[in-house]
């Protein structure tokens, strides 16, 4: 992991996700980009469009971002980090989607206001779109934690053999924080599937992966998104972790409908993965 990416608005849950991120990049000798977006108008940015004091009105917001990436730069935990920041007038989903590109982005670290903000972010907001078209990691945080102190990972899975990329992709990220998996299948009764279908499902799913530290349980629950919250629960997770199939967002995830329910009500941060 060299590259981290911070979207910033100079809020309290940005700087959140910029101390998750800077944990990140001191145990991994990581570099961070921090990522303003400044939304204006065309005419406010462009010369060939501007009338009047349009082009100074934007160089006035460009001077004060900076001014606040120069308070945000003197904090003591990013003492000996490589942080760069970067300001754009472009749509924010756009130019945090082209940024992770042009610069090979490895993770993408992003904050939340909690139950509210998780909807709002998930729910037709540009984090949303960017956790739902990222083809890279999104780990989303509502409060700052130490990674070191992350033990257990829940993953939840559907076993489908499609999503078997984003899963190893999920198990080698548990393992950079050294920490245990506990993957998991919900099994609900209106998808009731029989004790010898999912071990035949799970025994085909988990072949050529490294589990040593890591174990599957199926977990039957009232419904998917209630079970992975009672089971994350129950194992004590420090990280949830779910896959994403693009453009059809988290309302497909596990072949379902898994709704906004679970990233607004989970405590713990939840990081997604692309199913591509």
């Amino acid at each position: 992991m060299k590259k981290i990416l911070v979207p910033t608005d100079f809020s309290e849950q940005a700087e959140n996700a910029l101390k998750v991120a800077a944990q990140f990049a001191r145990k991994y000798d990581s570099e961070i980009y921090l990522l303003h977006m400044l939304e204006l108008p065309m005419q406010n940015t462009d010369p060939a469009m501007s009338t009047g004091n349009q082009i100074p009105e934007s160089l006035y917001f460009m001077k004060l971002a900076h001014k606040r990436f120069e308070d945000v730069l003197s904090k003591d935990y990013l003492d000996g980090i490589k942080v760069y920041e970067t300001v754009q007038f472009q749509q924010a989903f756009d130019g945090i989607m082209e940024f992770t590109t042009q610069n090979d982005v490895d993770l993408v670290v992003m904050g939340s206001h909690g139950a509210t903000g998780m909807k709002e972010i998930f729910i037709g907001s540009n984090t949303e779109k960017v956790v739902r078209n990222s083809d890279i990691p999104v780990l989303v945080v509502k409060n700052e934690f130490i990674i070191s102190e992350v033990q257990n990972m829940v993953y939840a899975t559907d076993l489908m053999k499609k999503n078997k990329e984003s899963f190893t992709e999920a198990v080698k990220f548990c393992q950079m924080l050294e920490a245990k998996m506990h993957v998991v299948y919900i099994n609900t009764s209106s998808k009731f599937k029989t004790d010898d279908y999912l071990a035949d499902k799970s025994d085909k799913f988990l072949k050529d992966i490294d589990t040593t530290n890591l174990n599957f349980e199926v977990y039957g629950a009232e419904s998917i998104e209630k079970g992975i919250l009672k089971y994350a629960a129950k194992k004590n997770a420090n990280l949830i972790g779910i896959s994403t199939h693009g453009r059809k967002g988290l309302a497909h995830f596990l072949n379902g409908s898994i709704s906004e329910d679970l990233v607004n009500h989970a405590k713990t941060p939840v990081v997604t993965f692309r199913i591509k």
